[in-house]
């Protein structure tokens, strides 16, 4: 009873001598309550700062984000082995544009659970409007790129069986280049440009009678009109979904290489197509990695495993990073430069990072608007 008093005082924030004039209350010195209540809660005087590590942030990261993400790595792992879709005649309907009789699953997967939602909420006349528009939207060129988790843990293998990618500033885009002509689709599949290249089967003088297709995942700068090659998934009409990441960086680097002029804007080239590189994941060359100098604008870092095959969604075997929350998330010290220093929002959005992150057992598809899993904790606004 007593300390139920007690707690009772506190909550209100009695005056001294409110509690020894009440009837029936325990008379507690105000000094030894706060003095209490300081050492069980660590009450500060000081005013909150959200620049400060949150007092559980250690917690967060045993707890859930360590044993729950390599959890779901060993899954994706798993379940890649057993499943073998068709990529050969997913490529060609993404290349075509023909997705007649195509297994139409996922699709009514998607308009069940939209319709689910919409009896949910209830929606007005404005909201039924806005659905009809919804349902327009290019499903079949949405969420077709491999999207990345924060990277929220070491994995106990990273020097062994992972590989970095140095990422430039810019959107994500989808690359199908078929039929003599380049189309460029965002993340939720609108097609935004459409283009001649020197790609194969991107032009009227390359395309081989339509049998030649490719299919990349890039990053476009508007800056140097140039979409930087993150990933492949299909050159020359040969598709390497079900590739170990490893083979695809290799197929990507050595088929660039055939190409003259991919790396240079001409005419039947108006964007440039550059290959980004990969390296090991070894203390050494990540430090030298965040030390050099790049033409481009670093946005981030992408930490891809070994072994995983391209698959369309978010993965955990895809981790990112910004260069400043290396020391922190991987312990591994940086040289100090324009790429690891760390802005002042840095402690409250790895704070947020951990926070947000929720443990699942289940492999989670991409976000139906196409975005990164958290995107917008990623760098806050001016």
């Amino acid at each position: 009873m007593d300390d139920a008093r007690t707690v009772c005082c506190a909550d209100y924030a009695l005056s001294k001598q409110d509690l020894n004039s009440e009837p029936g209350c325990p008379r507690v010195p105000m000094d030894d309550l706060t003095a209490a209540l300081s050492a069980s809660f660590a009450v500060s005087k000081e005013p909150n700062s959200t620049a400060a590590p949150h007092p559980r942030l250690a917690q967060y990261k045993s707890k859930y984000s360590v044993l729950e993400q390599s959890e779901r790595r060993r899954r994706f792992l798993d379940l890649q082995k057993s499943k073998r879709l068709n990529y050969v005649n997913h490529a060609r309907r993404l290349a075509d544009g023909d997705w007649t009789g195509a297994d139409s699953d996922g699709e009514e997967e998607m308009e069940k659970q939209d319709e689910g939602e919409r009896k949910k909420e209830g929606n007005t006349e404005e909201e039924e409007g806005m659905e009809i528009e919804r349902r327009k939207l290019p499903r079949h060129y949405a969420n077709q790129l491999m999207l990345s988790e924060w990277l929220v843990d070491v994995p106990s293998e990273l020097d062994t069986d992972w590989l970095m990618v140095v990422c430039p500033v810019g959107k994500r885009s989808l690359i199908v280049a078929s039929k003599g002509s380049t189309a460029a689709y965002t993340k939720s599949g609108y097609c935004v440009n459409r283009f001649p290249s020197l790609l194969p089967g991107g032009n009227r003088h390359n395309s081989a009678m339509g049998k030649d297709y490719t299919i990349l995942d890039c990053i476009y700068s508007e800056v140097d009109r140039t979409y930087y090659i993150l990933d492949v998934m299909c050159w020359r009409g040969h598709p390497v979904y079900d590739c170990p990441t490893e083979f695809r960086f290799y197929w990507l680097q050595s088929k660039v290489q055939e190409v003259d002029g991919l790396s240079e804007i001409a005419k039947r080239n108006p964007f440039r197509f550059v290959s980004l590189q990969s390296t090991e994941c070894k203390t050494e060359l990540i430090q030298k990695a965040l030390a050099a100098e790049y033409s481009f604008s670093v946005d981030g870092l992408l930490f891809y495993h070994r072994q995983t095959h391209y698959t369309p969604g978010t993965t955990p075997l895809v981790g990112w990073l910004r260069p400043y929350m290396v020391t922190d998330i991987l312990g591994v010290e940086v040289p100090p430069g324009p790429l690891t220093k760390k802005p002042e929002y840095a402690s409250h959005q790895l704070q947020q990072i951990l926070e947000h992150k929720k443990p699942s057992s289940e492999v989670r598809p991409a976000n139906s608007s196409g975005s990164y899993e958290l995107e917008h904790l990623s760098t806050p606004g001016e």
